[in-house]
């Protein structure tokens, strides 16, 4: 109802969020929390081809690196013409060595080699969660890596289309999402219609920046977000 009329929600979620103020309706009915810990446990980014999967992988390891840290940045991605070659161009400016493993028992040695206290940033190919090779290949990394899933997913979905993705990648494991392109669309339905499948928002890509652009969510930025975009000013 109102200025989220333009979002395309689900009619059950845009039920729940005109329920009362709209950051705490989204607290209520969304759940939101801080990226898995890479050091805990290697962070694995799936999500559909094209999502924006190496570029989070690229600003995460920038952080990591502005932050004093030196993250081990591993790709499987060994299909996709040039895919290592853009990672490792970015790697090689953070002073990173990239390790290629698209296969799961490269991958593991690749992990095996992590220093202790080091965190694992893994990018990974596109995925299609509903083609059940691709699932249980991917399934089968993250088996051997030990990994956290994170899905990474661009905003501008059809909201159907988000939901059912979302729900594909929560049965292989995934938990928490990362959206991207939140500088470019301007309808954000798909956003939340992936987050109400059961996923936890994190962050969100907002910009081509490596070193930046990703911003922590939580239901006030959210609403402000939802607001601007509704008026054609975000």
């Amino acid at each position: 109802a109102g200025p989220l009329a333009r979002h395309n929600l689900p009619a059950p979620l845009a039920a729940r969020l005109a329920s009362g103020p709209l950051d705490r309706a989204l607290a209520a009915a969304l759940g939101f929390a801080a990226l898995p810990d890479a050091v805990a446990a290697p962070l694995l980014l799936v999500g559909p081809p094209g999502a924006g999967k190496t570029l989070s992988c690229v600003k995460l390891a920038t952080r990591a690196v502005l932050d004093g840290g030196a993250p081990l940045v591993v790709t499987t991605d060994g299909a996709r013409a040039g895919a290592a070659e853009q990672l490792a161009a970015f790697t090689r400016v953070l002073g990173l060595t990239l390790s290629v493993a698209p296969q799961p028992a490269a991958l593991a040695k690749a992990v095996s080699r992590r220093s202790p206290g080091q965190a694992v940033l893994i990018d990974s190919a596109g995925c299609d969660p509903f083609d059940p090779a691709q699932a249980g290949a991917l399934l089968e990394l993250a088996r051997v890596a030990g990994a956290t899933l994170l899905l990474v997913l661009p905003a501008g979905l059809d909201p159907a289309e988000a939901a059912e993705t979302a729900q594909a990648f929560r049965a292989l494991g995934a938990r928490h999402l990362l959206p991207t392109r939140l500088d470019a669309a301007r309808r954000l339905g798909g956003v939340l219609a992936a987050a109400a499948a059961g996923l936890a928002l994190t962050e969100a890509g907002l910009g081509q920046d490596p070193a930046g652009d990703l911003a922590p969510v939580d239901p006030a930025w959210l609403a402000a977000r939802l607001l601007r975009a509704a008026k054609g000013d975000a």
